[in-house]
């Protein structure tokens, strides 16, 4: 089974749950997920929110990296309009350092406006922004002088991976997929429909056409021996999440990839929310086209640890014995 894991450390006062002992409990999972074989432990950012979601990745990816030993650890995404390039790529480089080369990074321009105005920063100015980081950091990755805005600038030490940590783009329109064909190492689109503008720019510059969309990285499946059980405990949390992404992304007239609810029992009527048995999920995996992948959010919408663990000891038992 090839799995990856995610965090973002929403944790809504109804949680009960320390903050403190979310981020010790991150680091465990992580170190879990590592030693059963997972391909990446992915993070997030964002900024203010009430619910305390993670602020500063790159100081969890050190963290991350001081716990596991083979998992790549993925910034998906970093929010390039509120951190100076420079200090960006000594901080990126460091990890990498501490990692052992597995550091890869998602660029992004940000959507949500009082993130914007927290930082003083004009959403005008996401483009410029974001080609600035991506274009200060593949220069100041490879160890040598370079003038930055005007001022002599070097980045020492050189990140473990020879030219510095992946550099993908991520965003919703159809402007950020075809710049990441231009200036990025990839696309990780938000919004799956955008995948066609990346495909086409990259048919336009001559690049190899990179496939169709990888799906299903937004959808959540948590494991239950009793599912109607487990929508009691945990659907709260899954309401939480959709409509914390769906304000953000209504007040942004961004393509929505969360719709607000009124009930846990209107959010089950959809599919981005799902409880399954393991026979259920292991059908299900099985009926798919190619190799089983899943992409676990344990504690997706501020879950306490205690219940994520039982989800994520279904699946050690379903899927990773023997692994």
């Amino acid at each position: 089974m090839l799995f990856g894991i995610r965090f973002d450390c929403r944790n809504p006062a109804f949680a009960g749950v320390d903050m403190a002992d979310r981020y010790r409990a991150l680091l465990d999972m992580s170190e879990w997920a590592d030693r059963h074989g997972a391909l990446f432990v992915g993070l997030s950012e964002h900024h203010g929110s009430d619910d305390g979601y993670l602020p500063s990745p790159l100081v969890m990816a050190g963290a991350v990296a001081g716990r596991t030993e083979r998992a790549r650890i993925g910034i998906n995404a970093l929010i390039a309009p509120f951190h100076d390039p420079l200090r960006l790529a000594e901080d990126a480089a460091v990890v990498d350092l501490l990692s052992g080369g597995r550091l890869d990074l998602t660029i992004a321009g940000g959507y949500v406006k009082q993130e914007f105005d927290m930082f003083g920063v004009e959403l005008s100015e996401r483009p410029r922004r974001v080609r600035e980081a991506i274009e200060t950091l593949k220069t100041a990755w490879s160890g040598e002088p370079f003038e930055f805005r005007g001022r002599r600038a070097r980045v020492l030490p050189k990140p473990a991976q020879p030219g510095g940590p992946r550099l993908m783009l991520g965003g919703s329109s159809e402007g950020a997929a075809r710049r990441a064909a231009r200036i990025a190492d990839g696309f990780i689109p938000s919004e799956p429909a955008c995948w066609a503008f990346y495909r086409d720019e990259c048919g336009k510059l001559g690049k190899p056409d990179p496939g169709p969309v990888m799906s299903g990285f937004g959808d959540v499946v948590v494991l239950a021996e009793d599912p109607e059980s487990a929508w009691q405990e945990i659907g709260p949390y899954f309401l939480h999440e959709t409509n914390a992404y769906g304000a953000w992304q209504a007040a942004a007239d961004v393509a929505a990839t969360y719709t607000p609810q009124e009930s846990v029992e209107a959010l089950r009527a959809g599919d981005q929310y799902r409880i399954l048995t393991p026979e259920a999920y292991q059908a299900e995996l099985d009926a798919a086209e190619g190799p089983a992948f899943a992409a676990l959010h344990p504690m997706v919408g501020g879950i306490p640890p205690e219940l994520a663990w039982r989800h994520l000891r279904l699946f050690e038992q379903t899927f990773l014995q023997g692994a």
